[in-house]
Parts: structure tokens; C-alpha cells; sequence
């Protein structure tokens, strides 16, 4: 085994992982006030890490991809592709927690350890060709996610949020571990290539068991029906930008992962996998656009949307076809966009005293009092309800083009007709904004950091979007092929 090329194919979580233990050291030294430092060199060292990724994706001798440590991890275009986008939500919410702790005095270095120990297991995660590696990756993400959600330790719903998710992220890591020691069992491998070549025929009662917990555990990770439970309380309870963090870049690893377990390991096994995975993509969109309509929350309708989403993005893996993961990869990206952007209008939502509001009742009359914020909700909650001509339809529609392709005619039909159920709640917001009486509650508070990140977001998602199409399809595409 060539030890250099495999670090040179890990080289992305090497700078995260090292740069993680200096700045713990650095945090342990300078103590609460070194948090912006330490913050903004949380964010340069994943500026570095995807430059890293970038040239693994652009780098001719790297093209064909490669396997390092014996075959525990892989370099692709998906996996380097996935991190990429890991990364942006990452840096992201890096940019935008340090006004929201400090006004609450909860501003601590602790926090971009976390952030960057959390991206070092997603990149573990989405580059893992064997479960040995896909567990360690995971657990090392959902080990600073539980930190992370109780990260306001005299906020009751923090404390709330974490114990819950922990709770719950247990109990799904041990369907998950039960499931993979059942596939190894029967398949006397952890590698993905071997499982799914020992695994290729018909299958008996145990590796069928064995199948099904494993993609349970990772539905509990993608917060898919029926393992959602814990997403809107957790979404709710913890800090909003650990909240946006949430909700991309651990769905993005999440779903990267299930693509690569599904098709590297379980391939041979199509008519086993594809009525579990349609089910829980028709469940997720369905309940996650009917339990939204009854929520006063933004943050529990916003983790409803996210349910719901996960619903669509199934689809395209339902399909089973390079033409559905790139479609995947592609929605990916709009949905990152536009749940950022959702979740750093929330943080502007503050009254007069800086106190957060998260009611939908206090977005009343917002169009009067903040026009540019209620227009960037209004392009937020459009595009996320998939109407054109915002980004967010484009997702759609590549998810529903792949199943027909594929000849999955009436799954796309349905999911259509269901996300009309969907465009309600979002258009309810658009309405109170727009429509009702003014509030008053949320005052103007001129960040201009936030405002410029909410802005660059809501340009991306609108039409303008579309001008990026040329460059993201050969990319997704590529990347989707690389695994295929």
C-alpha cells in the first residue's frame, strides 16, 4: 500500500483534523476571548481543506479516483463533491454564529472545534467504502452534533435539544451497528465491493434484516419518516446556527452516505433496497408537508421543510441511475442555498431588546417594516415550494425527469401531486409577511454580514440561478458516474 498517496487522497480531513487539535490548544490557552480568532481560523482551515477537495476534483492525475488504506476510504468526484458542499454550509455557519453567542453571552472558542471536528467525520463519511469506516465518520460527526445542540448550557430547550438527540442518535446507532454486524456476518466483509458481491444473489432472512436496519440507521441520520422524530425538537431547541448547520452540511453527508452504501454495497440487491427507499421518500414528503401546516414555529416548520425535502431527494435515489444521483447531487446544492438562507432570515427576526423571535405570528406585516428581508423570505419560501421560475423548481424537476427516465412513472406523479401540499405552508408564510396585520415585534438591526450572506443567497436561488446550470451538470454528473 502507497502510505504518501493516501494521505494525499485524505489530505482534506488531515488539515481539519490538525487544525482541530491546534485550536483546541489555542482555546484551552486564550480562553473566551480568543473565540473570534479561533473562529476565523476554524474557517481558513476549511478554506483549505477545500482547495484541497478541489484540486482532487480538477487534478487530471487524480480522475480515475483511487482507494487509500487498503481499501477503507475512497477519493472520487461524489465523495470530493460532497465535502465541497460540507464545507460551504460549514463556513457558513462558522460566518454567521459569532454576532448571534456573543449577544446572548454564550460566545465561547468551543464552537468552531466542534464545527470542524463535525466536518472531519462527514468527510470520513462520504469518501467510506467500508462500514468500519462509515461508523467511525459518523459517530465522530454525531459525537460534536450532541455537543453542538446543547451548546447554550442555561437555555432549558438547548440542554433539551441535546440530551434529546443524543438519545435518539444512540438508539439509531445501535440498529445501525446491529444491522452491520448481521451483513457481516453473512457476508464476511466490512468492504463495501466484497458485501456486494457476496451479496448478489437471493438473499435469506438474516442479510434481508440486515439490509433494513442499516438503511434505518441512516434514515435516523437524513431525518427520513419514519425516523424523523427528533428533528423538530432539536431544530427548535438548539442555537439557530447550529440549527442551519444541521440542516445541511449532516444532510448532505448523510445523503451522500446512503448513495454510497446503496449502490456500492447493496447494488446487486435493487428489488430489496428500491421499495424501501420509495416508501420513505413518499412518507417523508407527505407527513413533512402535512405536519407543517399546523406549526407557529419558524424553526419546527423550517424542520418539517426539511423532511419534506429529504422526500424529494429520494426520489432521485429510488431511481437507480447515475441520471437520479446527479439529479440528487444537483438538488442538493439549491437545497443548501435555500435552507441557509432560510435559517439566517430567522436570526434577523430579533425585537427591540435583541431577543430572537421565532413565532410565524411575529413576521406579521414584516413587508412594512423590513422590505428586504420579507422579499428574501418570499424567494426563500417560493423556491423551497418549488415554484417557478425560482432555483428551487429546477431541483424538482431533475429529481422527477430522472424517476421517469428511469420508468418510475407514477412515483414521479405522485410526488408532484403531493408537493402541492407543500407549496401551502410556504405560501402561508409569504402570506403573513405580506398580507397581515404589522406586528411590529421585529425591529431593523443593520448586520451587515448577515444581510450580505442572506442577499448572495437569495440572488443564487432566484432565476439568476439558472446561469449556473452549464457549470453544476457536468460536475454532478461526474461526480454521480464516479460511483456507478
Amino acid at each position: 500500500m502507497d502510505y504518501g498517496l493516501s494521505l494525499i487522497f485524505t489530505l482534506p480531513e488531515i488539515i481539519l483534523t490538525v487544525s482541530g487539535l491546534i485550536l483546541i490548544l489555542a482555546a484551552a490557552w486564550g480562553g473566551v476571548k480568543s473565540a473570534r480568532l479561533v473562529t476565523i481560523l476554524a474557517v481558513a482551515a476549511i478554506f483549505g481543506a477545500s482547495a484541497s477537495a478541489l484540486d482532487l476534483i480538477v487534478n487530471p492525475s487524480f480522475a480515475a479516483g483511487g482507494d487509500a488504506f487498503n481499501g477503507l476510504y475512497r477519493m472520487d468526484s461524489f465523495g470530493s463533491f460532497s465535502k465541497l458542499l460540507i464545507y460551504f454550509a460549514g463556513i457558513v455557519s462558522l460566518i454567521i454564529a459569532p454576532r448571534f453567542f456573543t449577544d446572548i453571552g454564550t460566545y465561547r472558542p468551543e464552537y468552531p472545534v466542534l464545527i470542524l471536528f463535525a466536518t472531519v467525520g462527514m468527510g470520513m463519511m462520504v469518501s467510506a467504502v467500508d462500514m468500519m469506516t462509515l461508523y467511525i465518520g459518523l459517530e465522530l460527526n454525531s459525537l460534536s452534533a450532541y455537543v453542538l445542540a446543547s451548546f447554550i448550557r442555561n437555555d432549558i430547550r438547548s440542554s433539551e435539544a441535546g440530551l434529546k438527540y443524543f438519545v435518539l442518535g444512540s438508539l439509531a446507532s445501535g440498529m445501525l451497528l446491529f444491522g452491520i454486524s448481521l451483513v457481516y456476518g453473512f457476508a464476511g466483509s466490512t468492504n463495501f465491493s466484497v458485501i456486494a458481491e457476496t451479496l448478489s444473489g437471493d438473499l435469506a432472512t438474516g442479510p434481508l434484516i440486515g439490509i433494513v436496519l442499516v438503511l434505518a440507521g441512516l434514515a435516523f441520520k437524513i431525518s427520513a419518516v419514519p425516523f424523523h422524530m427528533w428533528t423538530p425538537d432539536v431544530y427548535e431547541g438548539a442555537p439557530t446556527p447550529v440549527t442551519a448547520f444541521f440542516a445541511t452540511a449532516p444532510k448532505v453527508a448523510a445523503v451522500a452516505l446512503t448513495v454510497r452504501v446503496i449502490i456500492d454495497a447493496f447494488g446487486g440487491q435493487t428489488s430489496t433496497w428500491q421499495q424501501i427507499i420509495v416508501f420513505v421518500a413518499l412518507a417523508s414528503i407527505v407527513f413533512g408537508a402535512v405536519a407543517a401546516i399546523g406549526q407557529q414555529n419558524i424553526k419546527r416548520l423550517l424542520a418539517y421543510s426539511s423532511i419534506n425535502n429529504i422526500g424529494f431527494l429520494l426520489i432521485g435515489l429510488a431511481a437507480g441511475t447515475a441520471q437520479g444521483v446527479s439529479a440528487m447531487l444537483f438538488y442538493l446544492v439549491i437545497y443548501v442555498l435555500m435552507t441557509l438562507g432560510s435559517f439566517i432570515c430567522v436570526m434577523e427576526m430579533r425585537d427591540a431588546e435583541g431577543k430572537p423571535l421565532e413565532s410565524l405570528s411575529s413576521l406579521a406585516g414584516l413587508s412594512q417594516t423590513r422590505p428586504g428581508l420579507a422579499a428574501a423570505f418570499a424567494v426563500f419560501m417560493f423556491s423551497l415550494a418549488g415554484i417557478p421560475p425560482l432555483f428551487g423548481f429546477w431541483g424538482k424537476f431533475l429529481v422527477f425527469d430522472a424517476a421517469v427516465a428511469a420508468g418510475m412513472f407514477p412515483l414521479a406523479v405522485i410526488g408532484i401531486a403531493t408537493s402541492v401540499i407543500g407549496a401551502f405552508y410556504y405560501i402561508k408564510v409569504v402570506k403573513i409577511i405580506y398580507f397581515d396585520d404589522p406586528a411590529n415585534q421585529i425591529v431593523q438591526t443593520g448586520h451587515k454580514t448577515e444581510n450580505g450572506v442572506i442577499a448572495l443567497m437569495a440572488l443564487a436561488v432566484s432565476p439568476l440561478g439558472y446561469l449556473a446550470i452549464p457549470l453544476l451538470a457536468p460536475v454532478t454528473a461526474m461526480a454521480a458516474q464516479a460511483i456507478f
